[in-house]
């Protein structure tokens, strides 16, 4: 019987499970990846106005290119070994009243005036006291409600009432 891959591939002894050592252990035959950089929501507007400290509010024209890229990376024959996204995701936050960001591998945050930043921890290696786990967050119009779950029991109970009852009140 086939071994059962991680749903989410863990990296552990500086190795990713996903490129399992029998299958890429020893060199076999030239591959690829796609790197991609700065889509930079917000950029576009700000630049054609000549105002990089304002004038962020307008994503459409960066969303389109990046579905395009979305796109053209699926359809790709033969698929590449794996995509990495570099750079700025964001450049102008109209309404933002949260950014969600990992790679700390604990759970951490903080607020500046209007904005509150959010650190999840990770669903792999543990560099805290956290668990494994995932971040449920949930928007509403007039607020965003987050909460830390470890993967024993987001797959246990699902997601709490208090949140699930915020889902139900649209």
């Amino acid at each position: 019987m086939a071994e059962e891959r991680d749903v989410f591939p863990r990296a552990r002894g500086r190795t990713l499970s996903a490129f399992r050592e029998d299958d890429e252990g020893q060199w076999k035959a030239p591959f690829y990846f796609i790197q991609g950089a700065d889509p930079q929501f917000g950029l576009m507007k700000a630049w054609a106005i000549g105002d990089c400290d304002n004038g962020g509010d307008e994503w459409g024209e960066e969303i389109k290119l990046t579905e395009q890229a979305v796109q053209a990376i699926n359809q790709l024959n033969p698929k590449p070994k794996f995509f990495v996204l570099c750079g700025d995701l964001i450049h102008g936050m109209p309404g933002i009243k949260a950014v969600f960001s990992g790679h700390y591998h604990r759970n951490a945050g903080g607020s500046y005036k209007e904005l509150e930043m959010v650190v999840s921890s990770a669903i792999g290696c543990q560099l805290g006291e956290d668990t494994h786990g995932l971040r449920v967050v949930i928007v509403t119009a007039e607020k965003i409600v987050h909460r830390y779950c470890s993967l024993n029991d987001l797959s246990s109970q699902g997601i709490e009432k208090e949140l699930m009852d915020l889902i139900k009140q649209n």
